[in-house]
């Protein structure tokens, strides 16, 4: 007989049940309560037995240790203890059996408990109970704690741990949901080995298809692996639920790359078998007014996030940069990102400056390949869209159509898109829509317009109602714009540069109608345009002139915008320059008191570029 030093007391682990519990063997319990006939004695939190009044050799009360020994065990799951007074033992945790359930076979176990093992990626507290949100390799589900209403269940468990959970599937407004017994926070090597596992599940469903693109295109070609990294990098996001905030200028191009990336992102949110609501927490897109983003873009946009971490336990967001983020003056808000430790991830087709790059996880930008802006924003997005999510294929494949006619491009993929959609939508067709877009984002302001923009693209269903909207928007576009022009051009000023290119000045703030559409960058385009059809052939340069601002467009000089704005900040220190755009289109800002000085040296730099 070993000495009663050396007696070992078994304790029952919280994902332990009755096919672990072995007769015989003497175990540490917890009185749970008392009958006429005997006590109930929880093992662990699932599984209980109960010690007859005869086999009982002390007085206990409620929630007092006891060690039993199991005398046998029924057919019916009954177990039989026997109270037992040892001076001296040691603790002996039980190693379970593994029997967890993925929850990807959850929609199969309902009615039944399950135990399963993951990781938190959200908690919510609602005013009645606590929502977790679970991942393991094969998906996401949610599981809900209750101890009264509004107040947080299992609170030793948070987002980012790993844990095992269990509890009864039930079915909620036809979502699974695991009504929670029991949560357990795993540490160490246990915690490692499941965590390893739903990575290596994660990284191998995140991996993109292997998909040819739309059209023959060298520059997308060579663009492929940075696509796949970002498809790869939003399709983690979704499979961890982890947010995503898709940050767009706010024009028909921007438009187009972010809605291609929406509907490609809520459709896989739909399809990893998200919540009827998981793409309102989890999908964000926002429209930035500037080509960059802005510093009160970031400001919005942590002010939400650090509001949902904390209310909803979300994580912080992977924020997506699309149509600009690729120039110097995005870096002060993706400085204020990294504090906050958000990732970022850009898709432009502005010239991009190098030192944006320590600030992002991966940049897809034609100029990285030696293409240029003719492959624009929407043509990637489309391109990037088809790679996280190829079931929408079909559906979004005109918006890089669209997204070539709304930016001018010339690049020869703008002709090979439009040919592609030219069974749906012609050319003619696609400028409406481009027209129509950024009209109605005129009015939206700083508004996603979601489902309005969704029936202008026509990707609600309803072509009939398609076919209306885009009509009354373009009449009303193209109303405005006559209306315009034709107040602006009597007010034209017209000079020839020393290169012999033609240039034109027109102040946007005097001579043209405010607070309405055409706003002034527009306005300068559109002028632009009538003057390049009066000089054909011959160099153009047409700037737009506000009290502390300017817009350049340029048909037949070799400019490069960014450069300018370089170069006149260190001419003109007390000017306060800055901006961007493309090489041949853009604005750039300044303070008003120094508009003669900015006025005479922007001059000169356009007429030192030489003319091709």
């Amino acid at each position: 007989m070993p000495k009663e030093a050396e007696t070992i007391v078994f304790s029952l682990g919280d994902g332990c049940s009755l096919a672990d519990v072995v007769v015989g063997k003497t175990y540490s319990g917890i009185v749970q309560g008392f009958a006429t006939f005997g006590t109930f004695v929880y093992l662990n939190n699932s599984t209980k037995g109960l010690i007859h009044k005869s086999n009982m050799m002390t007085t206990h009360q409620e929630g007092d240790t006891i060690l039993v020994r199991v005398n046998t065990i029924r057919d019916n799951g009954n177990i039989d203890l026997q109270e037992v007074i040892i001076s001296s033992y040691q603790i002996q945790p039980v190693v379970c059996k593994k029997r967890t359930v993925s929850l990807g076979e959850l929609k199969s176990k309902v009615g039944r408990r399950v135990m399963i093992e993951g990781v938190i990626a959200q908690v919510k507290q609602t005013s009645g109970p606590t929502i977790f949100t679970f991942i393991d390799a094969t998906g996401s589900e949610n599981g809900a704690g209750f101890i009264e209403a509004g107040k947080r269940a299992f609170p030793d468990a948070d987002q980012g741990d790993v844990v095992r959970a269990s509890g009864d599937v039930m079915q909620r407004g036809g979502q699974v949901q695991i009504e929670l017994e029991n949560i357990t926070v795993l540490k160490g090597a246990e915690a490692d080995e499941v965590l390893a596992g739903i990575d290596r599940a994660i990284d191998a469903r995140a991996e993109p298809a292997d998909i040819p693109l739309l059209v023959e295109s060298e520059v997308l070609e060579k663009l492929r692996p940075a696509m796949k990294k970002i498809a790869r990098l939003i399709r983690r996001a979704v499979f961890t639920a982890q947010p995503i905030l898709l940050r767009h200028h706010a024009d028909a191009d921007g438009i187009c790359s972010a809605v291609s990336i929406e509907q490609a992102v809520i459709a896989l949110i739909n399809e990893s078998g998200g919540d009827y609501d998981s793409d309102y927490f989890l999908f964000k897109r926002a429209p930035s007014k500037a080509p960059f983003y802005e510093i009160e873009d970031i400001v919005r946009d942590l002010d939400y996030a650090t509001r949902d971490n904390i209310r909803f336990g979300q994580k912080m967001p992977l924020v997506l940069l699309t149509d600009n983020g690729s120039t110097e003056e995005d870096l002060p808000a993706m400085k204020m990102a990294k504090v906050y430790g958000i990732p970022m991830i850009v898709f432009d087709h502005h010239h991009p400056d190098e030192i944006v790059d320590q600030y992002l996880e991966a940049h897809v930008n034609p100029y990285h390949v030696d293409g240029d802006y003719g492959v624009t924003a929407g043509m990637l997005g489309t391109e990037i869209a088809r790679l996280i999510c190829p079931s929408v294929d079909r559906q979004i494949r005109h918006i890089a159509a669209v997204a070539g006619v709304a930016d001018r491009s010339e690049a020869p993929e703008r002709h090979r898109y439009l040919e592609l959609s030219a069974d749906k939508f012609s050319e003619e067709e696609c400028k409406r829509i481009a027209l129509a877009l950024d009209y109605i984002q005129f009015y939206l302001r700083f508004n996603d317009g979601k489902e309005l923009i969704k029936d202008i693209l026509d990707l609600n269903g309803n072509h009939e109602r398609h076919l209306q909207m885009v009509a009354l928007l373009e009449e009303e576009a193209n109303a405005a714009i006559t209306e315009q022009v034709k107040t602006c051009m009597p007010h034209v000023e017209h000079s020839v540069l020393s290169s012999g290119a033609h240039l034109f000045k027109i102040d946007v703030e005097i001579h043209a109608h405010k607070f309405t559409f055409p706003p002034p960058g527009k306005t300068c385009g559109e002028v632009h345009d009538r003057l390049c059809q009066q000089y054909v052939g011959e160099p153009v340069v047409t700037l737009g002139f506000g009290p502390d601002f300017v817009v350049l467009r340029s048909r037949g000089v070799l400019m490069n915008i960014p450069q300018m704005v370089r170069e006149l900040r260190d001419m003109l220190p007390g000017a306060g320059v800055n901006g961007g755009g493309h090489l041949v289109v853009g604005s750039i800002k300044f303070v008003e008191g120094m508009r003669p000085e900015v006025t005479a040296r922007l001059t000169e730099k356009i007429s030192e570029f030489s003319i091709g």
